[in-house]
């Protein structure tokens, strides 16, 4: 019952922070949030959204199968953080963008427009779900045992909660609620990790210590270049992830290009992106001291690296505490990547598919239609099932976003332009060539391409466009 009253609370919170700053609702504040949002709230905001619930629970698992090595792609986000604060902020404010993708009219026209806008649409919508997938899960764990309603409920009933406080002013309300639920997220880690420490009979210091001296804390992997944990596999992907899953990414971006200036938005983009580093770093070190708590007490290891912290959590072993701890920790997560989602698909179907950036009523038409597919997806989820679905993440990206990657790439270091005709071809083709092509070396050689496979595909779809294009 106390799970259910936290869920309860939170939501109250959040409808009522929507209300206050939807009272001057519009397309203008959906799509921009009138341009006044301030950059520290946006930083701040940004890193709930970009943990994500998936984060919350399946980064500490990391640690079972790749130790800490999961560090190196962060140190690669902080150079892929810079690059977008300026090279592509200072692009997107000289052209005062709502949608990124417009960018691609300007400098090819529209069959590449709508191509580079569509193939956000499908990866935003199968990323999204696939996060809030396993997210769902745990919220049906958590609440089985006090409402006896099935999985299919409890997504509905969660996304439709989202969709009510981001249906009127969109970008403007999530800027607040973003903020708000990162600070529960981070409250939430902060207070786990002590409560572990405590029962691991370390002070948090200490706790740190000890991390630091775990054979699991190895973070860098210098020699074995087969592995997907190489270090510069891992740092160069860890680059062009954050290049394509944020700077090409309009659910990322939104946010940033509400800001009153470039400036700003730059300060918002370094500052969340140096934040980012440390906040994994206390993801993984919890991963360490949940090891030895299960050491300690005797526990069996989950089957699913995901599982290792909601496991101990759920059960009860770590207190009430952290359950309700944990829930909101979860509820936030979880909330302030799928509202951003839900908007950004908003956004752009409106503006790019549709070129209806002015009429109100089509866009709350359009937001519900979002609200709908979310739904579907992240059902549809549940049906395939998937295993580390982190993993499962980065591997989509690699294929989905390979062909931003490309046609972005293309247009900032190329005077040349493409058949417009071919253009959606080509970027088809990319990601199939891409999967035949590791499927084949994986078979002859036994090498499986990591997440450098992204930087792969877009160099394929960059080459496609050269031999399809003229000065």
């Amino acid at each position: 019952m106390l799970v259910l009253l936290t869920i309860i609370l939170y939501l109250g919170v959040l409808l009522l922070v929507s209300f206050l700053m939807g009272r001057r609702g519009g397309n203008d504040a959906f799509f921009r949030g009138n341009r006044q949002s301030p950059w520290p709230l946006v930083a701040f905001g940004m890193i709930g959204a970009s943990i994500s619930g998936l984060t919350f629970i399946g980064v500490p698992g990391w640690v079972i199968g790749i130790d800490m090595t999961y560090m190196q792609m962060c140190l690669g986000f902080i150079v892929g953080y810079l690059i977008v604060a300026f090279v592509l902020l200072p692009l997107y404010y000289r052209y005062r963008l709502t949608s990124i993708y417009t960018y691609l009219n300007h400098r090819f026209g529209t069959t590449s427009y709508k191509t580079g806008a569509s193939f956000f649409i499908i990866s935003k919508l199968v990323g999204a779900a696939a996060k809030f997938y396993i997210v769902c899960q745990i919220l049906q764990l958590c609440l089985s045992h006090l409402l006896d309603i099935p999985y299919v409920a409890t997504v509905v009933i969660t996304l439709f909660l989202i969709w009510l406080y981001t249906r009127r002013s969109g970008i403007r309300a999530l800027v607040w609620t973003d903020a708000l639920q990162t600070l529960c997220l981070i409250v939430a880690l902060v207070l786990i990790l002590l409560r572990v420490s405590n029962m691991l009979g370390l002070t948090f210091s200490e706790a740190m210590t000890t991390v630091w001296n775990d054979p699991r804390s190895r973070m860098f992997e210098w020699d074995d270049w087969v592995s997907k944990q190489n270090f510069w596999k891992q740092f160069l992907s860890g680059i062009f992830v954050v290049i394509v899953m944020t700077g090409l990414d309009q659910d990322m971006m939104q946010k940033n290009l509400t800001c009153k200036n470039l400036r700003s938005a730059q300060k918002d983009m370094c500052s969340y992106g140096v934040l980012f580093v440390p906040v994994n770093f206390l993801f993984l070190s919890l991963g360490v001291l949940l090891l030895l708590l299960y050491q300690k007490l005797g526990l069996p290891l989950p089957e699913k690296g995901d599982a290792l912290l909601s496991t101990i959590v759920l059960d009860g072993t770590l207190g009430v505490s952290c359950l309700v701890f944990f829930t909101i920790g979860v509820i936030a997560s979880a909330f302030s990547s799928a509202d951003s989602a839900m908007t950004a698909l908003t956004t752009s179907f409106c503006i790019d598919i549709l070129g209806k950036e002015n009429d109100e009523w089509t866009r709350k038409f359009v937001h519900l239609c979002m609200f709908v597919a979310l739904v579907l997806f992240t059902i549809a989820f549940d049906a395939i099932g998937s295993g580390s679905v982190m993993d499962l993440i980065y591997t989509l990206v690699s294929y989905t976003y390979g062909p931003l990657l490309g046609l972005f790439a293309f247009a900032l270091f190329t005077n040349r332009k493409p058949r417009e005709s071919l253009v959606p071809y080509i970027a088809i083709a990319s990601p199939l060539v891409c999967y035949t092509i590791d499927a084949l070396v994986l078979h002859r050689t036994g090498y499986k391409f990591g997440y450098e496979m992204l930087m792969f595909n877009g160099l394929l779809t960059y080459v496609g466009l050269l031999f399809a294009s003229r000065r």
